[in-house]
């Protein structure tokens, strides 16, 4: 990793390299868009026809029997999971669950005056799509974080998409209860999810993160299907001066190893530390090709100028996973996907086990969202009930500021209820 100061010689270089780190983001899928642009045009197009040519093409399924997965392929696969995964699956899944039900805001209401109730009613959404990758890596962890925040909310429909599932996801799958689940993947998953075909009907939002084509898929179905976030590589930031050389290093590459592209991440006032993490990360890294690579390309450790520039760099950069010193620094902590406190929070903890969702924003998404959370599955409708006193009340106000913005019709209703 390149150790760069912010002051001194450097201060130049630091500060080239943060202004490029607070650009990240959607360039990336440029490069992709066209091709997946006509995938997602045709699927919307031509339906079945098109999804069973890609699902031949991409996923080698020849017969459209095959799309989808079956109970029993389900439970088979937790009956040849072995009995310590399968206990750690459902140690993940207990977490994850009671995390999202602490997490679910209520409906209620309230008189904000004589005449008048007002509140909020939650509603959970109707149907949704919870994209599991399965490429270099198969994540069972994904599909539990997907999936059960909408349990939760009382999602009645939900549809997994996952192209060449591991045993250990239709495991999770089965001990989640899930009957919908596709053995496809790719942009043309997104577009059946999105606008529907026979054999996939259409759900009212998308969910989880993949790869660049299933990332750009779901920028171009954004507006005739919600989405979840624009998920890109992973990021991993260290901020703090009293870690250990061998725990931030081994969380900075736990994290780099999800992606060439990864974002491994270190700011401190300690150069002793930033020097020490260098040569740790570099070590660790060595028998890891991805890791290595993703560090050599774009890990940094920056040395900041005192603690107040620490905390400035660690909010520009508002990285998906950030791990500070202590539960006082996370107070100062203004944008960030997920924070993990102090050397024995280590962030892997937080990809499988503790309960907060780990599908997190990046590419400076932070600034703007949180990670993935049941706020995603439900809807917030708000109600509102007057009696005769309470529009007698309020009714003239209201027919003042009709009234000033030339709306005569909306004055006109409510005098209608006998307001003067």
């Amino acid at each position: 990793m390149r150790v760069v100061r912010t002051t001194g010689k450097s201060a130049a270089q630091a500060a080239q390299l943060l202004a490029q780190l607070e650009k990240r983001g959607g360039a990336r899928l440029d490069s992709v868009l066209p091709t997946v642009r006509h995938i997602v045009r045709d699927v919307k197009k031509r339906g079945d026809a098109a999804l069973l040519n890609y699902a031949a093409e991409f996923d080698g399924l020849k017969q459209p029997d095959m799309l989808q997965i079956s109970r029993e392929e389900m439970a088979g696969a937790w009956e040849a999971t072995p009995v310590p995964l399968r206990k750690a699956i459902e140690v993940a899944a207990a977490n994850i669950r009671a995390f999202a039900e602490r997490q679910l805001p209520q409906s209620w209401s309230f008189r904000p005056q004589p005449g008048l109730i007002v509140g909020q009613q939650i509603r959970a959404l109707g149907a949704v799509g919870c994209y599991v990758p399965s490429g270099r890596y198969p994540l069972p962890s994904t599909l539990l974080m997907t999936v059960i925040p909408a349990q939760v909310s009382g999602v009645k429909r939900i549809v997994v998409v996952s192209p060449r599932p591991a045993v250990a996801t239709l495991a999770a799958a089965h001990l989640l209860g899930i009957d919908e689940f596709y053995r496809i993947g790719g942009a043309q998953a997104v577009a059946a999810l999105a606008y529907g075909t026979k054999y996939i009907a259409k759900v009212d939002k998308i969910v989880g993160p993949g790869n660049l084509y299933v990332t750009a898929a779901k920028k171009l179905v954004a507006f005739d299907c919600s989405i979840d976030m624009l998920a890109g590589p992973t990021e991993a930031l260290i901020a703090g001066n009293h870690g250990t050389a061998a725990g931030i290093a081994g969380d900075l590459v736990a994290q780099a190893e999800h992606d060439p592209e990864a974002l491994p991440l270190f700011v401190t006032t300690n150069v002793t530390l930033a020097r020490a993490v260098a040569a740790e990360t570099k070590r660790r890294a060595a028998k890891n090709p991805i890791a290595k690579q993703s560090i050599a390309a774009n890990g940094i450790i920056f040395v900041a100028r005192d603690e107040a520039e620490m905390r400035a760099i660690t909010n520009r950069l508002a990285a998906e996973h950030l791990t500070v010193d202590t539960a006082a620094d996370a107070e100062w902590v203004e944008s960030a996907g997920s924070i993990f406190v102090g050397e024995w929070s280590s962030q892997p903890m937080g990809d499988y086990v503790s309960g907060p969702n780990h599908t997190l924003p990046t590419g400076q998404m932070a600034r703007i969202r949180g990670g993935l959370s049941v706020l995603d599955y439900i809807k917030v409708i708000t109600v509102q009930q007057y009696t005769k006193t309470g529009i007698g009340k309020l009714g003239p106000a209201a027919i003042k500021l009709a009234e000033a913005e030339g709306l005569y019709g909306h004055a006109e209703a409510i005098r209608a209820r006998g307001v003067k």
